[in-house]
């Protein structure tokens, strides 16, 4: 039996404590890592957050398992908290499924992604 993409989604988020982004902010100041999985074009074209990491999608998973030789440094251990966002936050809540599909079991992702962050806090250049 075959699952929709709208299916899979609703199953990644069910997992997901996906913070606003207010409480994504706090969680920042207390330690946790804003990932940017966006490609190059729409960060060009939509902005950028200051302070977050630069891992577009491909490349996540490989660069924040700490057991990969491809980890960045941040990637210490799976207590980390990521934080990863897209645009709306639709393949972000994949994204971080998929992270804690590996054992990084406090991702997560930005509840409706880089827009949703604008509205909040207003529009951001890098």
């Amino acid at each position: 039996m075959s699952r929709s993409v709208h299916d899979l989604l609703a199953a990644a988020r069910s997992r997901l404590d996906r913070p606003d982004p207010h409480r994504a902010a706090a969680m920042v100041e207390r330690g946790a890592i804003l990932v940017d999985t966006r490609p190059g074009w729409q960060r060009e074209q939509e902005g950028e957050l200051p302070g977050a990491l630069v891992i577009e999608r491909n490349h996540l998973e490989w660069r924040l398992d700490p057991s990969s030789d491809a980890r960045i440094p941040e990637a210490t251990d799976h207590d980390v908290t990521w934080i990863v966002f897209c645009s709306e936050g639709y393949s972000s809540s994949l994204a971080a499924a998929s992270l804690q599909d590996i054992g990084l079991h406090n991702a997560t992702d930005l509840d409706g992604g880089y827009q949703a962050w604008t509205k909040a806090f207003g529009p951001v250049r890098g």
